[in-house]
């Protein structure tokens, strides 16, 4: 039970808001178990007075308070169920909405650790697991605790002797549930684990299905899906049995009961101590009292496997970002795009060399700085900390001679736009896509950006243009077609400092060379700091870096470098390999 208690106490606080709707359900709960109270009380009268002696005058008043009553509980009924299910799932609204908050601040490299699909299921099962302990566990704690005094109440007011007796068995459910709590947990915990294992073998199949069908791998994946479906049907089979085996012994429990009641109502109706009436009231208390006490104990169980999502969660939400805001951050100010970095030295969680080490650069207002280098020299890495995805273990870098980490995120990548090496592409319309870059823009303004970018033409041309649908991977577009949506998108943003990771990655020489036009484009008037390996714009560059190991080994002009016959000259120089040696501007 430690375990449940410290999972209510982390997810409690986000009822603030609800609790006053909370207390009106549990009012709710109260007038509705008073009001089956109270039926079986007036069915025990209609027994007595009305039914056995056949008097029809002895059943209207009792019968319509019955009705009464029964309109009532059903109005409060439904008042406190809809309450219930509305309140539910605002909290899961709620809860759902803050675990992914917290997600979209967690560095790269916690996605690097964990499947997609796995992380899918939590913020869907195991997020609902965890309102089935917070909000309905207590509503349903409530009811159930009510239910059982109320009619526990009744039965000692009938008979007290009888009543003390057959609540000796009681306990048994409470006990039971304890027995069954741990393996249900194990259980719970084994079947979300496989859920997610599943959403991600599926996710990853079709997100590569055609490296699936090119390379034969169909069976394989089914095999995949197979074993993560199995285990999954593993647990839920176990937990599926332990819940059954706990129902089973419960209704065994009843049964013995109900029967211990009848026995003892018998003995007491042939020695005149009790009506027929007194006995099927008070066998209906227990009737209606068991089944509350064992809701107390089933409880018991969901809240065990409750514990188990969130666990899962809390995993996430204990997941640190890698960046924050300032507690103090420097007021805005108009960025020209003065870029520096001092000595700047950083190493990846868990890794066992550093990235970059000691690295000194600078980029002026207006300058393209090209940082280009061997594979793993540490390039993407400089442009995860110039855009504050890191923050260097070692050294600062500085925007417009502030430090990043004196700036506010939102500022600081409101005027720093970035052009990732991976495509990005949102499930949306191109327009929609476009206008992300800056939200708001007019129409006129994304047109302009698309023109810029060299990519009106070709979306006018499609059948519904700008409201083309397009997703990741979609097959409307080539992929220089995207490149230069993702283009548009930027230079809409109007950012001052322009980061370029790998700009042509992915694309043949033709979509490479059809890029270049846009890419100047968008870098005109604008600090520019482009990492990549085609050295084909190189040339126009103010400045070039160097970086091999981490560390910035050369730096100078195109020319200045080629005569060195160094690091660069190597890169630079033509080879079989080599396709992307592009014209330079005119």
């Amino acid at each position: 039970m430690q375990d449940v208690r410290e999972a209510f106490a982390r997810f409690w606080p986000l009822t603030r808001g609800d609790r006053g709707w909370l207390v009106l359900i549990i009012g709710c709960v109260v007038v509705a178990a008073l009001a089956e109270t109270a039926s079986i009380l007036l069915f025990a009268e209609l027994t007595d007075h009305a039914l056995r002696h056949g008097v029809l005058a002895a059943f209207w008043r009792p019968a319509g308070a019955w009705l009464a009553v029964a309109v009532l509980g059903a109005v409060v009924g439904y008042l406190g169920n809809s309450l219930a299910v509305w309140t539910a799932e605002r909290f899961v609204l709620r809860l759902r909405a803050s675990v992914f908050r917290h997600v979209q601040d967690l560095p790269p490299h916690f996605f690097q650790k964990h499947r997609q699909g796995d992380l899918v299921e939590r913020l869907t099962g195991d997020v609902e697991a965890i309102e089935q302990m917070v909000v309905s566990g207590v509503v349903g704690t409530v009811s159930a605790a009510f239910s059982a005094v109320f009619y526990a109440v009744a039965a000692l007011w009938l008979r007290w002797d009888l009543a003390l007796a057959t609540f000796v068995l009681a306990p048994l459910f409470l006990i039971a549930a304890r027995r069954f709590a741990g393996r249900i947990k194990q259980a719970s915990q084994d079947e979300r684990t496989a859920d997610g294992a599943i959403t991600s073998v599926v996710e990853e199949s079709l997100g590569n299905v055609v490296l699936t069908q090119a390379y034969n791998r169909r069976r394989a994946e089914e095999k995949r899906l197979d074993r993560e479906a199995r285990a999954w049907m593993r647990a839920s089979v176990r937990g599926a049995r332990t819940s059954e085996l706990y129902e089973q012994f419960v209704e065994v429990v009843e049964t013995l009961c109900v029967l211990a009641v009848i026995g003892l109502g018998v003995w007491e109706i042939s020695r005149n101590r009790m009506t027929l009436g007194q006995l099927l009231a008070f066998a209906a208390f227990l009737g209606y009292l068991y089944p509350p006490i064992r809701n107390l104990g089933q409880l018991g169980l969901t809240l065990s496997a409750a514990t188990a999502g969130a666990a899962r969660i809390q995993e996430i939400l204990g997941a640190e970002p890698a960046v924050r805001d300032p507690a103090h951050p420097v007021r805005p100010w108009p960025v020209r795009g003065w870029v520096s970095c001092h000595d700047a030295s950083f190493r990846y969680p868990g890794a066992a060399r550093e990235s970059l080490h000691d690295v000194t650069f600078t980029a002026n207002p207006g300058e393209l700085v090209l940082v280009t280098g061997p594979s793993g020299a540490g390039k993407s890495t400089l442009a995860k900390l110039l855009t504050r995805f890191y923050d260097p273990t070692a050294g600062v870098l500085c925007l417009d001679g502030v430090p990043l980490t004196h700036v506010r995120l939102e500022f600081l990548r409101e005027n720093i736009a970035l052009l990732p090496q991976e495509t990005l592409i949102l499930h949306g319309t191109i327009r929609e896509n476009i206008e992300c870059g800056r939200p708001g823009a007019s129409d006129t303004e994304i047109e302009r950006a698309a023109r810029d970018a060299a990519a009106h033409e070709f979306i006018d041309a499609l059948p519904e243009g700008y409201a083309t649908e397009i997703a990741p991977g979609t097959a409307t577009l080539s992929g220089g077609q995207l490149k230069r949506i993702a283009i548009a998108r930027a230079m809409l943003r109007a950012a001052p400092v322009l980061v370029l990771d790998e700009p042509t990655a992915g694309l043949d020489s033709v979509a490479a060379r059809r890029i270049v036009q846009p890419l100047r484009r968008l870098m005109a008037g604008r600090t520019t700091i482009m990492i990549t390996h085609d050295l084909s714009l190189a040339p126009d560059a103010d400045r070039i870096l160097v970086v091999d190991g981490g560390r910035l080994v050369e730096t100078g002009t195109h020319d200045e470098l080629m005569a060195r016959a160094g690091t660069y000259a190597q890169l630079a120089m033509p080879g079989p390999a080599s396709d992307l040696l592009l014209p330079t501007a005119g």
